[in-house]
């Protein structure tokens, strides 16, 4: 699933080829929306919280999406070829001079734009949120400690208690803290942990960076210190790493980690 930074660059590229535009298609390939017709409406903006994307069209309508995990809106020049199966496509706006298609993307509601806030009420924190203030800190720090026992990778990836984390960074962050995704949140400082997750995204989104790096490196081989770097090893001994699923069901993500820079319990497989 993409990580809430990949949200934010998309919605910037969605926004920066359409706000301002009129529709001439506005069309949508799903049952629920199939009677739907956009077209003459203005966009006015794109914008994100968490891994929630939302475009805003003049008359007070807003469409809410989802990515999950294979959903994506694509941009075009008029008129060219698309990269993706037509058949993939679920929404097609066109203006005089651009194309965006939202390919299997997920969760299409239309709402009034100022409802918008009860689709994304649930969640915590939006750590791209560019009006970030210390109350949104302390909200976070506060959901984060709720249940002192929780799993520390469970718990960056409720988005219920911080918005925006994925298991790339579920992973980066256990392991620049020291520990393993398993350890309980007691054991950590809730606060670095917040202050570093929002770090790492923020430092992704504001460079562009669809090919996230946690290292500050940029070559394909240096960019994270222990995310799918099985064959490498870890970035900082060397050593080999371990791969174990952590969470249930559809929560389940396979887990990198270092057991010799990373203190804490883990699944002996």
């Amino acid at each position: 699933m993409p990580e809430g930074d990949t949200v934010f660059l998309v919605a910037r590229r969605f926004a920066k080829a359409m706000t301002g535009k009129t529709l001439l298609r506005g069309e949508f390939r799903v049952p629920q929306l199939a009677t739907v017709d956009l077209s003459g409406r203005e966009v006015l903006g794109v914008g994100t919280v968490g891994k929630h994307l939302f475009t805003r069209f003049s008359g007070d309508l807003t469409l809410h999406s989802h990515l999950l995990m294979d959903g994506m809106w694509d941009v075009y020049p008029a008129g060219a070829k698309w990269r993706r199966p037509g058949h993939h496509a679920r929404v097609i706006f066109t203006a005089a001079d651009v194309q965006v298609i939202g390919f299997r993307v997920h969760d299409l509601k239309l709402v009034a734009t100022t409802k918008e806030h009860d689709l994304v009420a649930h969640l915590g924190p939006d750590l791209l949120d560019p009006k970030w203030t210390d109350e949104h800190r302390e909200r976070a720090v506060a959901n984060l400690t709720a249940d002192p026992a929780r799993e520390l990778g469970l718990a960056l990836l409720d988005q219920r208690v911080l918005a925006g984390v994925g298991n790339l960074y579920k992973c980066e962050i256990a392991f620049l803290l020291g520990v393993t995704p398993w350890t309980p949140v007691s054991e950590v400082d809730a606060g670095t942990t917040v202050a570093l997750a929002r770090k790492l995204l923020l430092a992704n989104a504001l460079a562009g960076r669809f090919d996230q790096s946690t290292t500050g490196h940029l070559d394909r081989n240096r960019k994270n210190w222990v995310y799918e770097r099985t064959r490498q090893g870890c970035f900082r001994c060397g050593g080999k790493l371990l791969v174990r699923t952590q969470g249930h069901d559809v929560q389940r993500r396979p887990t990198w980690f270092c057991p010799k820079d990373q203190a804490g319990p883990y699944p002996a497989q």
